[in-house]
């Protein structure tokens, strides 16, 4: 049984998966960078500046964290399962996430971010979640 709300589990999971999101579109970033695009610039500059939307967010998300007292820190991979402790203004709580579902949400908020967060639809509530 937790003891943290679902409002702070999700700000610790945010802490979780922006910085996966971000490494991934750092690393498109530079396979864009080396590939024979003849307009490389427009994807790089959409990249770019989704990365500084993500690094905004991720700052807010960091703020919030100290203000209540949370850290979120990786402890543990395997092939199937990632576990991460939180920190909970004095409590410690170990999850197990499997890799396919970090996977899977980390594709599901570079779709957000990358054109999704621009149109005004129920997905927009559902992501922010």
């Amino acid at each position: 049984m937790t003891r943290i709300p679902e409002e702070d589990r999700d700000i610790l999971e945010k802490a979780i998966y922006l910085p996966m999101v971000l490494t991934v579109l750092n690393k498109d970033l530079h396979l864009i960078d080396q590939s024979p695009f003849k307009l490389k610039r427009p994807y790089m500059e959409l990249i770019e500046e989704t990365m500084k939307v993500i690094q905004q967010e991720l700052t807010g998300i960091k703020r919030e964290m100290r203000v209540r007292s949370m850290k979120v820190e990786r402890i543990q991979t395997d092939d199937a399962f990632t576990m991460y402790m939180f920190l909970y203004k004095g409590y410690e709580e170990h999850h197990n996430y499997f890799n396919p579902r970090l996977r899977n949400r980390v594709e599901d908020l570079l779709r957000y971010y990358l054109y999704q967060r621009f149109l005004k639809t129920d997905y927009d509530k559902s992501i922010k979640a």
